[in-house]
Order: C-alpha cells, then sequence, then structure tokens
C-alpha cells in the first residue's frame, strides 16, 4: 500500500514538527535529505520516531524507552514511576482540556468506555472539590 505523500497533522503538530526539523538541523550532523527523510518517517508514523536510537537512528523499542524512562525517574528521585504511569499521567492532564473524543484518538483508544478513565477525580481531586465549598 503506497503512503500518502503529506499526511495532515493538526497545527501544533505542524509547529512541533517544525521545531524538530530545526532541531535536527542544528544538533545533528545530518543531511537535508536525511532531514526531509526522517521528517516524513515521523509524519507517518506517529510519535514512535520521535525518540530515535542514537545507533542505529531507527524507533526505540518499548523496551528501550522504558529502560530511558526508569533512568530519569531515579535521577528525578521519582523510582517507582514506569512508562505506563506516565502514559496515565498524560491522560488524566490532556482529560482536563480536551474533549473526550479527541483525547480518545490521542491515546489510541477505540472506545470511549477506556479513555472515560481520565476523567476520574483522583482523592486529591476531590478533597480539592470539597475545599472550594464555601462553608458558611
Amino acid at each position: 500500500m503506497k503512503r500518502q505523500a503529506n499526511p495532515h497533522l493538526s497545527s501544533p503538530g505542524e509547529c512541533a514538527l517544525a521545531q524538530y526539523q530545526q532541531t535536527l538541523r542544528e544538533r545533528e550532523d545530518l543531511t537535508p535529505a536525511s532531514v526531509r527523510n526522517y521528517l516524513s518517517d515521523v509524519r507517518h508514523s506517529g510519535t514512535e520516531l520521535l525518540f530515535p536510537s542514537g545507533k542505529t537512528k531507527e524507533a526505540l523499542s518499548e523496551r528501550a524507552l522504558g529502560y530511558i524512562v526508569k533512568k530519569y525517574a531515579r535521577i528525578a528521585r521519582l523510582p517507582d514511576v514506569s512508562p505506563h504511569d506516565l502514559r496515565h499521567r498524560f491522560g488524566y492532564r490532556m482529560a482536563e482540556s480536551v474533549p473526550l473524543h479527541r483525547l480518545a484518538q490521542i491515546m489510541g483508544h477505540d472506545s470511549l468506555d477506556t479513555t472515560k478513565l481520565y476523567i476520574q477525580g483522583t482523592k486529591q481531586d476531590l478533597q480539592q472539590a470539597v475545599k472550594t465549598i464555601a462553608w458558611t
């Protein structure tokens, strides 16, 4: 199957890709053709190529991404955080400002029921809501 020449990205997606292109040009030793090809792959593959291997320039495996998350979590003194935890935190934070059907697309969910997990209040949210009540 032939891939689309220039798939549509949202305005923020286009902006992020332009910034990433500038970063590639400034920090990487790549030819202009390599930058174009790499950006095309990112455009077609979504985020999976935003974290390329320093050695192979291919997308990092899930295991490698997990290792990186754990490494920086340890540095930040958050030893119990996992990539899965970060995904949930991202979904929860996005649910504050993004319509549920859009969040489902972003998270790759087939069902809104799965995405509803992110709109449930946490214990801290519920405590904060109680504190905002004006007691007289």
